[in-house]
């Protein structure tokens, strides 16, 4: 969006400000009541719309979790299902179903996925079944002020951080800066890898943490390609991907890392995006396709996220996608050097907090 447009655009980010900030004033001031539950609930959100790493970062907390041997659920509202209403997903639920991330969660993970557009519903239906979870985790729930979660994290892009950024609908923020407050954690996420310690304070000065507030960078990390066919085919990056052409294609909010990561090891890459969450068509393969062929030589390949995985698992598409050449490329979030500082934070919230005590010591009676 060039500047000018963004000028325009202003009034109306200036009206839309006004109305976050009155509604939220009616919270904080209990007009509006949060609902609070029994249960340690963590909740991961961000400012701003578009993709700030939220997905990678609840898949490294239930792996942090799962590790220290809790039971864990996942719930978000399952963006884009064509369903409504409470659903707890089984081996057969689709994107569709739930919606692409929460598949993604049950695929890799042995916990609870569910999905509710009301939050607090959903949380009481989760802790009030046979087996109710230790932890929920709560994806994109950040604005969402009927519930109020335990401890809040917020995801900030490295590459359009909330504090440079603007009210919606000329930038991109959901409400106003000053909402931040409520995290308990900041990450800045997809930070580069040669970030210098001068940059990482340049930055948390300007974040301007409060006295309860927590502020970590973290790091994409890729996995080895691998075969949608056949997931024990793989390509290793370092070794291999210089032989390929890449063509991507991904239906995710910010595609950049992905495809810059990609340019640095293949030989040749090529990008075809669709908006985020895209349901796939047979007609979107077909195009894929056809453009896939336009490419002369055999050493050449798809490849795309495992979000898109998801969605390319639905049954309209699912039988053509397995015959074409795709390879996925897993990624995970890293916190370098300050990984276990960041996960005893996280465990601390669970170990200290009075809902642990009680459940470990029913547990041992």
């Amino acid at each position: 969006m060039n500047n000018g447009f963004k000028i325009l655009l202003l009034p109306l980010s200036y009206l839309y400000g006004l109305i976050t900030l009155f509604r939220n004033r009616l919270y904080d001031w209990n007009f509006l009541k949060e609902k609070t539950f029994d249960v340690h609930t963590i909740g991961v959100g961000n400012m701003a719309v578009g993709g700030a790493g939220k997905t990678p970062m609840v898949e490294y907390l239930i792996k942090i979790k799962k590790k220290n041997s809790f039971d864990i659920a996942t719930l978000s509202r399952g963006y884009k299902r064509k369903t409504s209403g409470y659903i707890l997903a089984d081996e057969n639920s689709t994107a569709l179903d739930i919606g692409d991330e929460p598949l993604l969660y049950k695929s890799k993970y042995d916990v609870q996925v569910a999905v509710d557009n009301r939050r607090v519903n959903g949380v009481q239906t989760l802790i009030s079944s046979n087996h109710p979870p230790q932890i929920i985790l709560l994806d994109d729930v950040f604005q969402h002020r009927a519930l109020k979660c335990g401890l809040n994290i917020v995801v900030t892009d490295f590459s359009n951080l909330y504090v440079n950024d603007t009210m919606l609908p000329s930038g991109t923020l959901r409400e106003y800066k000053s909402g931040i407050v409520r995290a308990d954690v900041i990450i800045v996420s997809k930070a580069p890898d040669r970030i210098s310690p001068i940059e990482v304070r340049n930055i948390t000065r300007d974040i301007n943490p409060g006295a309860h507030q927590r502020v970590f960078f973290s790091y994409l990390r890729y996995g080895e390609l691998y075969s949608i066919s056949n997931f024990q085919d793989t390509i290793h990056t370092l070794n291999d991907l210089f032989r390929f052409k890449v063509i991507s294609f991904t239906g995710i909010a910010n595609d950049k890392p992905m495809v810059n990561y990609l340019k640095e090891y293949a030989a040749e890459v090529t990008h075809l995006p669709f908006s985020d969450h895209h349901e796939y068509s047979p007609k979107d393969l077909e195009q894929i396709t056809s453009y896939y062929e336009s490419f002369k030589g055999g050493n050449k390949i798809l490849v795309t996220t495992e979000k898109d995985l998801m969605r390319l698992k639905n049954l309209a598409v699912w039988e053509i996608a397995k015959r074409m050449n795709i390879y996925i490329l897993p990624v995970e979030v890293t916190f370098k050097d300050k990984e276990e500082e960041f996960n005893e934070y996280i465990l601390n919230y669970v170990r200290t907090n009075k809902f642990y005590h009680q459940k470990y010591s029913e547990q041992v009676q």
